[in-house]
Formats: structure tokens, C-alpha cells, sequence
């Protein structure tokens, strides 16, 4: 059982994606990310943050022990796992040293930008979907795998975005997808574009609904799958340096 856990702990250096910026070659394995609120190839595990990308500790070993040392925050809960998977808009936070990352993409796939410090609490999330529960109330079910109980469910729809305040997940800010609105493509050969929404386009048939977008004077479509609704006329949070 033991040698089990350590196998589904580990992943082939030569098929992690290429956003984790380590070397292919250096060795056989590498840290898998743990099953959590990401997918495994849509995500990094924390210890590859801490060590490759950020390059803030130079060991495996030295990660886990500033993890254990209760040092780094995900969305504002302290995290010790370091194979817990870090992915889209995920908040990094290390107080201790005052340093603070939002998880976002460009046209290679995930990275970690630097924030500031005000902006550690503010996550955005997109609404995957939404079902009603107990007592008349309905529960959006958000990218990240979090779930947040609403009273009314009318104005929120599959595809708008909320922005939150974490780990409290008190909705802030409610952002519908809809025309001349900013979203940001996270998925598909437009990945890491950034543009305003020109038409949404719905199928009726078993074709994904799709969105006309305009990015950098140059309109591109994309399906609605693939996009996160970013603000009304601008992002409401930073997304670039």
C-alpha cells in the first residue's frame, strides 16, 4: 500500500506540461500534482512554484519544509501538501516575506504573476454551473472546484464570473458574460488572449455555443467553454504586469 502512494505521488518529467519550466531530462520523476480542486495537467504542484518557477527555495526538501512551517497560503488557508495542485486564479500568498502571486495564462499556459498585497484576497471564478438545494436556495459550483449557497439564482448564470473575497468566499463582485465585456481565454489556440466580447453565438445543436472576441484590433472566436468573464469594460483584477 505504501509503495502505491508513493507511484500516484510521481510523474514522468517527459509529460509534464510545459509551464512548469523544469528540466525534462534531469531525472525520471517529478512531484504529480495531488487530485484537488484542478485538473492534474491544468495545475502546478506547489512544490515546482516554490522551487522552479519562483525560485524562492532551491531544494524539494527546503519547499516542504517552509510548507510545513505553515509559510504559504493558497486563497488564504495556510496549505502544508506540497503536491497540492495550484491553478487558475489561485492566490499564493507568503506573508512572512511579503511576497503575493496570481495563477493566470498566456499563450504558453500557467504563471505565476506578482500582486500586491491588497489584492491577496480578491479571487475571481467562473460559474461551471449551478443546481438548487435545500430550502430554496441554489448553490453556484465555481472552476475551482468551491461552491457558494446563493438566495436568488436569476442573476447568476453558467459562464459569468464572481469575484470573492478568500477564504471567507463572500461574493464581491457579480460579473455577467455578455456583450463588450472583457474575458480572458484560458484554453484553446487563443489561450492567454485578453479581449472584449463582440457576439455570443448560440448553436442550438450539439456545437458548443461559441463568442466572437476582440483582441489587439484582430476578432477571434473561440467557444464559451474556454473563457473567463475578467470585467464589464476592464479587468477587475491585475492580469498583466
Amino acid at each position: 500500500m505504501e509503495r502505491q502512494v508513493i507511484i500516484m505521488a510521481r510523474l514522468k518529467r517527459l509529460v509534464t506540461p510545459k509551464f512548469w519550466r523544469i528540466s525534462k531530462k534531469a531525472t525520471k520523476w517529478a512531484v504529480s500534482p495531488r487530485p484537488g480542486p484542478h485538473k492534474k495537467m491544468h495545475s502546478i504542484p506547489l512544490q515546482v512554484v516554490l522551487r522552479d518557477i519562483l525560485h524562492l527555495v532551491e531544494t524539494g526538501k527546503e519547499a516542504q519544509t517552509a510548507l510545513k512551517q505553515r509559510q504559504v497560503l493558497v486563497d488564504g488557508r495556510v496549505v502544508k501538501d506540497h503536491a497540492f495542485p495550484l491553478g487558475l486564479m489561485d492566490v499564493l500568498a507568503m506573508p512572512k516575506i511579503k511576497k503575493f502571486y496570481r495563477t493566470i495564462v498566456d499563450k504558453d499556459g500557467l504563471r505565476l504573476l506578482e500582486i500586491e498585497e491588497k489584492e491577496a484576497n480578491k479571487k475571481l471564478c467562473r460559474i461551471n454551473n449551478k443546481t438548487t438545494i435545500a430550502r430554496g436556495k441554489f448553490q453556484l459550483n465555481l472552476h475551482d472546484g468551491r461552491n457558494i449557497i446563493v438566495e436568488k439564482s436569476g442573476e447568476y448564470k453558467t459562464g459569468d464570473s464572481v469575484l470573492i473575497e478568500v477564504p471567507q468566499q463572500k461574493i464581491v463582485e457579480h460579473i455577467p458574460l455578455e456583450k463588450e465585456s472583457m474575458i480572458l481565454v484560458f484554453e484553446g489556440k487563443s489561450i492567454g488572449e485578453l479581449g472584449k466580447v463582440k457576439e455570443l453565438v448560440v448553436t442550438k445543436s450539439k456545437e458548443p455555443n461559441k463568442i466572437v472576441f476582440e483582441s489587439e484590433g484582430k476578432e477571434s472566436e473561440t467557444i464559451v467553454d474556454h473563457v473567463m468573464v475578467v470585467g464589464k469594460t476592464k479587468p477587475v483584477i491585475s492580469l498583466t504586469s
